[in-house]
Order: structure tokens, then C-alpha cells, then sequence
């Protein structure tokens, strides 16, 4: 991250000269801070050698041949002799200013320690601050960072990389207004920037200010050739807004524009099912179906529709497919963020949920997991892998009766043994717990056609139909968060 650059070896050289000025009856400093001034770099390093053979404990003169070294581009040299000038003063603003450059321009922590000492001398520095922000924020310190951001100042306006990162943290912390003052900023600075005008737009509509994201959007949207990304952003501002035909209408654009985006299929879902066209949103999926036949999040989205005409049938049907297609819509939260960790390798996952169990072989969590992958990874009844599965989920939720998913995942394996009437009770049991678990609620509907009960069927895939319209909010919001995060990225440090 290209971060403060020039600002910081400017006050390096700001400090060392006001020092060096206060020095003029010193012959030796004269001619050195004379020929940096004059930019002759070799002069005032061979100056300074010499000087320091008379001197060698002048923490002067370590300074300004740091300075020169710098200049030169030989950080390594220069930080040795900041590091010799701050041995023999450890409270030399100069010298602490430049180590703190060197190690800050390497992205290396020593820097931090050393812009804390500066700040102890220098409180109000705005470059210290920023500096220190930025290397708290590669640093994920987001808590440490956002104090120095808010103390940089106007200094920020002119670094677009620390405004994303400062904007990043305000966002972590749910400072939602504040993120939109410092996005503006970025904004000012690059007004043409699509990518800028969008992340805006989407905290403008995360604070619920519709208008204004619209407003952020207009060059964009007035230009002949708007980004799909853009018009749906727009689209979910127009309809926030109350203008729900303009919405559709800008929505429409965008799918001619980008046909395969599940992402605007679901937004028409959303849209269709605020407002009671659940037809025309069965319409428009099932166009984004012919185009993407695999896309699950289709399948539910279509079924929640249907479940609103009441066509069950249809409904039920797009269910089970969307689980076919994905069966890791079957894992709860905990599991999904294992799996995620081992980037979907269910046989490592399992090995790290097993060495877990080793040591605490009675956590039901765990438990539950080992069922849960296990289940997963498609053991069938009757082999070592089911039975393992079996007991670990019957173990899991006799340890913790209420963790639903470990009934949920138990409900699975009884329908596939046969036992209906088993997940049907788990299935009950787990939505006690979770009335929102809509796997069990899923799994029930199953158990229950099953068995021929299906007077309670109905009411249960309108009750899953809600769930998923809850959760598919709350996903979008989620996602709003993780856009401002992964579109604002550090770049790496630039080695001097």
C-alpha cells in the first residue's frame, strides 16, 4: 500500500532541517544541511562521514546522513543511521520520523513502536497518525486504527487507499453515517471513478438514504453506457424510495445487460414478492433458470412464489431441487463456516473436526459436526461411516437438547433408514429450539409426505416460503458489508 509516501519524508526533512537551522554555529552541520537543501546527496553523505570521524556520538550529524541515504535510496544504510541517532538521543524527533518512514515504507511492525514515540513528542502530527492508522489496519487492528484515521484529518483527502481503509473500519464497527462522510471524500477526489460513485451508493443505501444514493448514482446512470452493477444498485434505491415501476424498469436494463446475474433474478424476486406479483416474479426466474438451470438460490427464490399462489406442488418441487443442487444449504451456520474454512474439502474438515473430538470427545458442537460433514460426504445406511454419524448426532443432542441443527442433521438420517416418524419428532424438537431453522423446516415437510400427513404441509412450506424471504434480506445485507470489505483491499507495501 502506497500510503503517505512523500508526506512522511517530508517531515523528515522539515524536522531535520529546523533542527540543523538551529545548529548553523556548528561548522560542520551547515555544509551538509546546504547540500541537501541543493539535493546533492552523495555530497552530504560524504560530508557527514567525515564529519562523524571528528563526532562519531553527534546525533546530529547520524541524522542527516540518514536523511542523505534516504534521499539516495539506500533505506538500509539510512535506518542503521537513524538507529545510531536515536541510540545516542532516543528522543530525536528527526531521526524517529525517519526510522519510522523506512520501517513504515517496508510494512514492517517496527514501525509502529517508533510512530508511538514520535506521537508521545509530536501529539498533534497528522502524518504520524495516518501512518500508525494504516499499519494498524493491515494489521486487521481496526480498533487501534479508526483514533489515528479520525486524527489524520484533511491529510486523508488526498490518500484514496487510507480513506477505503479508514471507510472499512467505520463500516466493521457500524459507524454506517461517518462511513458515508469518508466515502464522499474518495468520492471528491476521484468524481469519475464508477467504482467509487457504487461503493457510496450502497452505504448510502445501508443508511437507508435512497435519495441520496440515487444523487451519488446520476453521472453514472445520465452516461450512455451504465454498468449493470450500477443500475442495480439504483434499482434498490428507486424501490427503497417508493418508485417501484422505475425500479423494475432500471432492473429490466440490467438484466438485458448482464442476462446470467442470479443476483438481479433475486432482486426481481424481492420485489415481486413485496408487492404481490408473485407471477411476474415466477415469470422472470424461470427466464434466469433457462440461463443458469443450476443456480439453487433460483429454485428457492421461484418456490417461495409459489408457495404465496398456494401452488404447494411447485413449490415443494423447487425445494427439494434447490437442495438437490446444493446440499450444503443443509448446514447450519457453524458447519458452513468450517467448510468454508477448508474451502469445501469435506475429507479436511472432518480431520480437523476428529483431532477436535480427540481432545474433548463430549462436545456436542463438535459432535454434531462430525454427523453433520459426514452426512455430507454421502454415508450411506448401514456402513461404519452412518453409524458414526448416527451416534455422534443422537450423542450431540443428548449432551445439548437444544441444538437444533444437530436434530435437524439427525432427521436426515431417519428418512434415510426409514424412520418418519423419528424425523418427524426431531424435526419438531429442533424448531422449538429454532423456529427459524429452515432446514428442519424443509426436513419436516418431507417426513410428513411421507407418511401421508399432509394436512400440515401447506402451512409449513408458506411458513419455509417467509424464512427465506427473512433470510434473503438479511443476505443481502450481509452482503452489503462484505462488498464495502473485499472492494476496499490493502495493497501490498512498495519496498523502498
Amino acid at each position: 500500500m502506497i500510503l503517505f509516501r512523500k508526506l512522511g519524508l517530508t517531515i523528515v526533512l522539515l524536522s531535520c532541517h529546523s533542527v540543523a537551522f538551529s545548529q548553523t554555529h556548528e561548522n560542520r552541520i551547515e555544509p551538509i544541511s546546504s547540500a541537501l537543501r541543493a539535493r546533492e546527496f552523495d555530497k552530504a553523505v560524504e560530508l557527514s562521514r567525515s564529519a562523524l570521524r571528528e563526532s562519531p556520538n553527534n546525533a546530529q550529524l547520524w541524522t542527516l546522513q540518514g536523511i542523505a541515504l534516504a534521499s539516495k535510496g539506500d533505506s538500509k544504510e539510512a535506518l542503521a543511521a537513524f538507529q545510531q541517532a536515536l541510540n545516542i538521543s532516543p528522543n530525536s524527533i528527526a531521526a524517529l520520523a525517519g526510522a519510522a518512514q523506512i520501517e513504515y515504507q517496508a510494512g514492517n511492525r517496527d514501525a509502529v513502536s517508533l510512530l508511538n514515540r514520535l506521537l508521545q513528542l509530536r501529539p498533534g502530527d497528522p502524518t504520524g497518525h495516518a501512518m500508525l492508522a494504516v499499519l494498524e489496519y493491515r494489521q486487521g487492528n481496526c480498533a487501534a486504527a479508526t483514533p489515528h484515521f479520525e486524527k489524520a484529518g484533511e491529510l486523508l483527502d488526498s490518500q484514496l487507499d487510507a480513506l477505503h481503509a479508514y471507510a472499512t473500519c467505520l463500516v466493521k464497527f457500524k459507524r454506517l453515517d461517518d462511513a458515508v462522510t469518508v466515502f464522499q471524500r474518495a468520492v471528491a477526489l476521484h468524481p469519475d471513478d464508477r467504482q467509487e460513485r457504487n461503493l457510496l451508493a450502497s452505504i448510502q443505501l445501508m443508511v437507508h438514504k435512497p435519495q441520496d444514493a440515487l444523487a451519488t448514482l446520476g453521472p453514472l446512470l445520465e452516461a450512455s453506457n451504465p454498468r449493470a452493477d450500477t443500475l442495480e444498485l439504483a434499482s434498490n434505491a428507486y424501490e427503497d424510495s417508493g418508485d417501484t415501476p422505475q425500479a423494475v424498469s432500471t432492473l429490466r436494463q440490467a438484466l438485458l445487460l448482464d442476462p446470467r446475474n442470479v443476483s438481479l433474478y433475486l432482486d426481481f424476486a424481492n420485489i415481486s414478492f413485496a408487492h404481490e406479483s408473485f407471477q411476474v416474479g415466477i415469470d422472470v426466474i424461470t427466464e434466469g433458470l433457462t440461463l443458469q438451470p443450476n443456480a439453487d438460490d433460483l429454485y428457492l427464490a421461484r418456490g417461495v412464489l409459489y408457495a404465496q399462489l398456494a401452488q404447494y406442488d411447485k413449490a415443494e418441487a423447487d425445494f427439494e431441487r434447490a437442495y438437490e443442487l446444493n446440499p450444503n444449504q443443509s448446514l447450519s451456520s457453524a458447519a458452513q463456516g468450517l467448510v468454508a474454512v477448508q474451502a469445501n474439502d469435506l475429507d479436511h474438515a472432518l480431520r480437523s473436526v476428529q483431532s477436535k473430538l480427540a481432545r474433548n470427545p463430549n462436545d456436542p458442537l463438535l459432535l454434531y459436526l462430525q454427523a453433520d460433514v459426514l452426512s455430507q460426504k454421502g454415508a450411506d445406511p448401514g456402513t461404519p461411516e452412518f453409524q458414526l454419524a448416527m451416534r455422534s448426532a443422537k450423542k450431540a443432542v443428548a449432551l445439548q437438547p437444544t441444538l437444533a441443527p444437530a436434530r435437524a442433521v439427525l432427521a436426515k438420517m431417519y428418512m434415510q433408514t426409514g424412520e418418519y416418524q423419528a424425523a418427524i419428532d426431531q424435526c419438531r424438537k429442533a424448531l422449538i429450539s429454532d423456529p427459524k431453522d429452515q432446514t428442519a423446516v424443509y426436513r419436516l415437510i418431507q417426513a410428513l409426505r411421507k407418511t401421508g400427513q399432509k394436512g400440515e404441509i401447506p402451512d409449513l412450506l408458506k411458513r419455509l416460503a417467509q424464512l427465506r424471504e427473512q433470510a434473503t434480506k438479511e443476505e443481502r445485507e450481509r452482503y452489503r458489508y462484505k462488498l464495502i470489505e473485499e472492494d476496499t483491499p490493502p495493497r501490498p507495501p512498495v519496498q523502498p
